[in-house]
């Protein structure tokens, strides 16, 4: 087995200079850290090729893999022949919008985690909440700052991650295996973005417990959090027709009127 010094001197030349000049200190640790983010693509959805040129640089010197489709109609070939770990997606693209793709994808067993951050030229509160309705992960509005996005980019990733909490979580007829990333209901596999799980997991630990919209923000969000209060209401409501067998009455995740929500003490 290579020395720490040897594996990193063999692989030097695919480091970006800015980074090798932070490893002075823990050459092994930094060059691990960098082998993980090369193993991630990300697939560009946008037909603005100076966007795309500008995205592709910053974020392969960030050290990610990146390809890049202009139609919309591409996309979800492009995924079927090598899957991303991430997808950033304009709404606005020719031969498919990317809310359609959205769609597409959150119904897709294979697809429907992967993480999806919408590029739109739109700003208000309302288109936001209509992607994340229908499974965007984050929504950022151009013009934006290249190291915001980046910011939002390596959140997603860490969000993404599999949560570390081993115990499967069985209330009623729904099961969460936290190790496989897996819900079911009933013995039926449901699909749940990361976000989502990490959501209906927190929840469903807790039972009986009511949490804010903001004590949730802060619990699953975290400081990568790029949503607001009501978008937690975006991301129960998906969470409830994925799970519930009659959202509008749930009989898992319920709502505490004027102060947030919780999961049943008792679900059967």
């Amino acid at each position: 087995m290579l020395r720490s010094r040897e594996l990193a001197v063999n692989y030097s030349q695919h480091i970006p200079r800015k980074m090798l000049r932070k490893i002075h200190g823990d050459v092994a640790d930094v060059y691990v850290l960098l082998f993980i983010d090369m193993s991630k693509k990300i697939l560009i959805a946008e037909d603005e090729q100076d966007l795309i040129r500008l995205l592709k640089y910053n974020l392969e010197k960030e050290g990610f893999r990146v390809s890049s489709v202009t139609d919309g109609s591409l996309v979800l070939a492009e995924i079927r022949r090598e899957e991303p770990a991430l997808l950033i997606l304009d709404v606005m693209l020719p031969g498919m919008d990317g809310l359609e793709i959205c769609r597409q994808m959150r119904r897709h067993d294979k697809f429907g985690g992967i993480p999806i951050l919408m590029l739109t030229a739109r700003s208000g509160e309302a288109d936001r909440v209509v992607g994340l309705e229908i499974g965007a992960d984050d929504y950022v509005t151009k013009p934006f700052s290249m190291r915001e996005l980046i910011a939002r980019v390596r959140a997603l990733l860490r969000r993404h991650e599999p949560v570390q909490q081993q115990n499967s979580v069985q209330r009623g007829s729904l099961v969460i295996d936290p190790s496989a990333h897996a819900v079911s209901v009933a013995g039926k596999q449901v699909e749940l973005s990361a976000l989502e799980f990490r959501l209906l997991l927190h929840l469903a630990s807790n039972p009986g417990l009511v949490f804010s919209r903001d004590q949730l923000l802060d619990r699953v969000w975290g400081n990568d959090r790029s949503v607001t209060p009501r978008s937690v209401d975006v991301y129960i409501r998906r969470v409830r027709e994925k799970i519930e067998t009659e959202p509008q009455q749930p009989a898992f995740l319920q709502t505490v009127h004027g102060v947030g929500y919780r999961f049943a003490a008792r679900a059967d």
